[in-house]
């Protein structure tokens, strides 16, 4: 559950950040391998009432983490800060912190509202541009400050780079435990740092391909449910206000690989029946379904483009697994994989410009980009049973999860970040085996 924030926000017009007194302080981020940007983030100022619950350190210090993990910036050692919190109260000495080549500095003061409610104001400095970037105040329950950071996070983010922020998010993914003959797997959700984790569901039935909504108060999956009750597998609705589950519905064949449209009134996914397995669309609304693909081929894992027009989808329909494009009503497929190997779970960016997917060609795994024509297709990692993308907003970042082979002959299945230059991958903490992550969009709460 979310608690309120209400944020109100001063900012600075500024024709560009600076590096210097006349050039952008702003991060090219469509390189490759890019070159940290040295910041320095003070620990806030606070009243002495509020220093025993650490806050003025917590806050700074989640900030400082999230924009780390982005591998854009480096936090500069604290020892080296010239200027103690209360001092950046005041504008800074930009001189102090260009001796240790900051180019950008975070401040920020913590009062104290109510018994169980503060305020958090924050300032973005171009150290060499000697001006105030931007300033932010917000104002929220005390245990909501994971989320205050996160917001703030964003900010800052979004005003170094030019792009949207994806710390205020979280990501519902598969929890897996127990031996590979008597697996459970649960549906979990975290923080898109891995804090705040939560189990949704007791693992006495398997679940599969988690994904959220639109507004992000819903997840949709695959499950095992109702088979004792003589239900088939099925689609199942999880509202993540109230915790209830419902069935979507029962479907002639087997139904999965649910996802959601973008502006959420839509799901679409396969239904195995007869052999084959094809392409339906559901309105939540009615619960009427209208089968989009038809024939003896074998189409799976629909995606929506972030437009609603088009569908991607892969399918064996040319002999290999590929992908395909189609409209929303199902007319004119069309391939745009042909490259060597199997394509699999097709994922259209955020922004529109890629479609992530997994790959299996030569006995490896690999985690894919290409753009929505099938051309520019390139590979950004690979593993044993590397697989599942999934996008986080702003189209830049993605996740997916691996298995792991270990030395006494078992699985260590893992979520891992990665951005889509291919470079700063890195693995996402989680109390037990972790597979099949799906990103949610920007808290709209």
């Amino acid at each position: 559950m979310f608690f309120f924030i209400s944020i109100s926000f001063i900012l600075t017009s500024l024709p560009s950040i600076s590096q210097s007194a006349d050039k952008p302080l702003q991060i090219d981020i469509m390189g490759g391998n890019i070159q940290a940007m040295p910041i320095a983030i003070s620990y806030f100022s606070t009243e002495e009432n509020l220093k025993e619950l650490n806050l003025h350190k917590n806050i700074p210090n989640l900030i400082a983490n999230n924009l780390i993990n982005s591998g854009l910036f480096k936090l500069l050692d604290r020892d080296a800060y010239m200027q103690n919190p209360d001092q950046l109260n005041a504008p800074p000495k930009f001189r102090d912190w260009r001796i240790i080549d900051a180019q950008a500095l975070i401040s920020g003061k913590i009062i104290k509202k109510t018994e169980d409610k503060l305020s958090v104001s924050v300032e973005l400095w171009d150290v060499y541009g000697e001006k105030r970037m931007f300033g932010l105040s917000l104002s929220s329950n005390i245990k909501s400050w994971r989320r205050i950071s996160h917001i703030i996070s964003d900010k800052i983010y979004e005003r170094l780079t030019g792009e949207e922020g994806y710390f205020d998010t979280r990501i519902v993914y598969i929890s897996e435990s127990g031996s590979q003959k008597n697996r459970i797997k649960r549906l979990a959700i975290m923080d898109q740092d891995g804090g705040n984790h939560k189990y949704l569901t007791d693992g006495k039935s398997l679940v599969l391909t988690p994904r959220f909504s639109p507004n992000q108060q819903q997840i949709t999956f695959f499950s095992y449910n109702g088979i004792k009750a003589g239900l088939k597998p099925s689609v199942y609705l999880y509202n993540l206000l109230s915790g209830k589950i419902e069935i979507l519905g029962q479907f002639p064949g087997m139904s999965f690989a649910p996802r959601f449209s973008p502006d959420g009134l839509d799901l679409v996914m396969s239904l195995a029946q007869n052999g084959t397995t094809n392409i339906h669309i559901m309105n939540l609304k009615s619960k009427k379904t209208n089968q989009l693909t038809k024939g003896r081929s074998i189409d799976t894992s629909p995606s929506f483009s972030p437009d609603g027009k088009k569908i991607v989808f892969n399918s064996d329909r040319s002999g290999g697994q590929h992908l395909y494009v189609m409209k929303r009503n199902g007319k004119n497929a069309k391939r745009i994989s042909f490259g060597r190997g199997s394509y699999a779970t097709p994922v259209w960016s955020p922004r529109g410009d890629y479609i992530a997917f997994t790959k299996f060609t030569r006995g490896r795994f690999f985690i894919g980009l290409m753009r929505p024509d099938g051309s520019e297709e390139r590979l950004i990692t690979e593993g044993y049973l590397t697989e599942g993308p999934t996008w986080a907003p702003g189209g830049r970042v993605l996740s997916f999860f691996r298995q792991i082979p270990q030395q006494n002959g078992s699985m260590k299945t893992r979520l891992f970040v990665i951005d889509i230059t291919g470079y700063r991958e890195r693995e996402l903490n989680t109390p037990e085996d972790a597979s099949d992550p799906a990103w949610s969009p920007k808290n709209i709460n």
